[in-house]
């Protein structure tokens, strides 16, 4: 990877206002979604945003691609600022149709992202004829049939002739894929793309991603709530784990260093959360002080880990880390991985709350 990135995020927030019932007053409660990510994506690069439910990782995945809009920061493609071209706004040397091309998705339930009104091959051949007008309709259909193959739906013929409902979850999956690549895109975005497969078919889905992200010259950004899988999608590809915490992007870095060398709390609870992933420590409970997820329309001050990590100190309840370099191409946001002083020499929040315990016990 080297020159100027593919997309870069500068200082991204997506807040969303939940909205207010009829009887309701005052300001609406806003849900910090993403809260302040910068990250660069380069030609032909795989990241994998892992968390928990509503951590804020497709959010951020769709912010990427230019599908939601941010409330703070910027989002640019090849330097372009994506919603500047989008509003018209400014000198444009990039036209937005162009933009959107180059950045596609792949959602988590292909079934309702098809036609169920069209056959595969009138679906397949609608970019073709958005973006390659000059196309004769039996070049299409060849290219339709061609990929069709490459993905494995064989005979391709068949396949083209049928509806989304006359295919399995793992078929409609390969159809979404084999669109969005036919729009020749730049960049990806799988949205927990084998999520709904069965256990059996989600490495054979992941080394097909793998291979036509190699064929294609094509960078993804997956999406994942399991580890394994981001590990696997990752270490393959010579891409990244971004490791996703209440909005906050608070580790990022190569796939066996995040999994075998974790720098952030959070990670360490993650990797010991995956069965397949912790088979190497003796620890029997979880390395963290509660399960509770802090509610997201209210996040807690300063790190927003701090009031479920075992190494919390006052200084993690004060101030939020920057993401600091820990090693090549990995980051972590943690005071711990720095020479903080007031860090190290502020108390610990274990041995508080341990105390209050303790006083509520007696």
């Amino acid at each position: 990877m080297s020159g100027d990135p593919l997309v870069s995020l500068d200082g991204v927030e997506v807040h969303f206002e939940e909205s207010q019932g009829l009887l309701e007053f005052g300001d609406p409660d806003v849900v910090r979604a993403v809260d302040g990510v910068s990250l660069e994506i380069e030609e032909n690069d795989v990241v994998a945003f892992v968390g928990e439910s509503g951590c804020g990782k497709t959010t951020l995945g769709k912010t990427a691609i230019g599908l939601q809009r941010p409330t703070g920061g910027s989002v640019r493609y090849r330097g372009q600022d994506v919603w500047d071209a989008k509003d018209g706004r400014g000198d444009v040397d990039i036209p937005h149709d162009e933009i959107r091309r180059s950045l596609q998705i792949i959602h988590q339930d292909p079934g309702s992202a098809l036609n169920p009104n069209r056959r595969v091959m009138k679906i397949l051949e609608a970019p073709l004829k958005r973006w390659q007008s000059g196309m004769s309709a039996g070049d299409r259909r060849r290219e339709v049939l061609s990929m069709l193959e490459r993905v494995g739906m064989t005979p391709p013929e068949d396949y083209a002739g049928r509806y989304p409902h006359q295919l399995s979850g793992g078929e409609q999956q390969r159809v979404a894929l084999v669109r969005a690549l036919l729009m020749d895109p730049d960049l990806i975005l799988a949205d927990e793309a084998i999520s709904a497969l069965d256990v059996s078919l989600r490495v054979e889905m992941m080394d097909l991603l793998l291979e036509l992200q190699s064929q294609f010259d094509t960078s993804f950004v997956f999406v994942s709530h399991d580890l394994s899988n981001a590990r696997y999608l990752a270490a393959h590809a010579g891409g990244r784990i971004g490791v996703m915490y209440l909005g906050r992007l608070v580790e990022i870095g190569p796939a066996e260093r995040i999994i075998n060398d974790p720098k952030h709390p959070y990670t360490k609870v993650l990797r010991w959360a995956t069965p397949d992933l912790h088979g190497d420590t003796d620890a029997a409970e979880p390395p963290v002080r509660t399960i509770d997820v802090p509610d997201p329309k209210d996040p807690p001050s300063g790190c927003r880990f701090h009031t479920r990590c075992p190494e919390a100190r006052e200084a993690c309840r004060r101030a939020d880390p920057e993401r600091v370099a820990v090693g090549e191409r990995h980051e972590a946001a943690c005071f711990r991985e720095g020479d903080d002083q007031e860090y190290w020499s502020s108390p610990s929040l274990t041995d508080e709350s341990e105390s209050a315990d303790t006083a509520s016990t007696d």
